[in-house]
């Protein structure tokens, strides 16, 4: 319908609860691949000016302003009221807070090493942030803007988080291991590793509202599986397309959308028969998906 210019390295990206607004996180930092050594990225020249969240107007699909979002944003959630932006920075191994309405960062958060992933608990008081390199997840009380919890994840290279609906326990995707931990929350701890089919790199992760599904892109494995929370075993996978990240079910949660990189698209899955429905051309590597209804 529409590509529309927000800045540099768009990755993360969310949308209002009224639909009106997307945010998308932006980056100066060069793009250095997993495979590429830290002495070499680090030679790579940064702009810091172009850090930031991108504010978008969806209706008429101007981009407004762009809020600090810390050293080279990448993921974020938003607070169900849309007030706050909870921001992960990889290159400082930070989370920043974000006031939307006075484009204020109101709090900065040590967290673990190239911090990524950034989910809401389901309940609003905390906020959780995957780090890459520390292979844990950090809570942080979003009233205070203090760590308040550090779990290792038994995991390598931890990318999504996601919650079932009562918050009790939280699924991890561990890119590097090819493994899903089970985090029991109260407890702090994992109690379950789910080993994913061979050659999964898991990466996006998406769980439906009763809690009796979870989705989850396998990267360079080019499928999502679906995990069975009951059993903690995956029941079934599929195919959808080359390099699948991002990861979002529509309202009714009758469709799945991944976000597929290197092929330039986006899939269209049918949750009911896991079949594949389409694939729509997506600009230049797309990376995040966000669902709304129309604003």
């Amino acid at each position: 319908m529409a590509t529309i210019p927000v800045g540099t390295r768009p990755r993360g990206v969310k949308v209002s609860p009224d639909g009106r607004t997307v945010y998308v996180a932006l980056s100066g930092s060069p793009k250095c691949p997993p495979t590429m050594p830290d002495s070499e990225c680090e030679k790579l020249k940064s702009d810091r000016s172009l850090d930031g969240i991108a504010v978008v107007d969806a209706v008429t699909r101007r981009t407004l302003r762009v809020l600090p979002g810390g050293l080279d944003p990448e993921t974020f959630d938003l607070s169900p009221d849309g007030g706050r932006l909870f921001v992960s920075n990889e290159d400082a191994d930070s989370a920043t807070i974000v006031d939307v309405a006075s484009g204020r960062v109101v709090a900065n958060v040590k967290v673990g090493r190239e911090p990524e992933g950034v989910t809401l608990a389901p309940d609003g008081r905390t906020v959780w942030v995957t780090g890459e390199s520390a292979h844990n997840i950090t809570g942080v009380d979003i009233a205070t803007g203090r760590a308040v919890a550090d779990i290792d994840i038994l995991g390598k290279r931890p990318r999504g988080i996601g919650f079932l609906p009562d918050g009790s326990r939280a699924y991890v995707t561990n890119e590097v291991s090819g493994t899903v931990s089970v985090v029991d929350i109260a407890g702090s701890r994992v109690i379950d590793t789910i080993v994913m089919p061979e050659g999964s790199r898991p990466m996006g992760i998406a769980v439906t509202r009763d809690g009796k599904r979870v989705y989850v892109s396998n990267g360079r494995g080019g499928t999502v599986s679906v995990i069975d929370p009951a059993t903690n075993t995956v029941t079934l996978t599929v195919e959808v397309g080359t390099r699948p990240w991002g990861i979002a079910l529509s309202p009714d949660e009758q469709k799945l959308y991944t976000a597929n990189g290197p092929a330039n698209d986006v899939s269209v899955v049918n949750t009911a028969t896991m079949a594949l429905i389409r694939k729509i051309p997506a600009g230049s590597f797309p990376w995040g998906v966000a669902i709304s209804g129309r604003p």
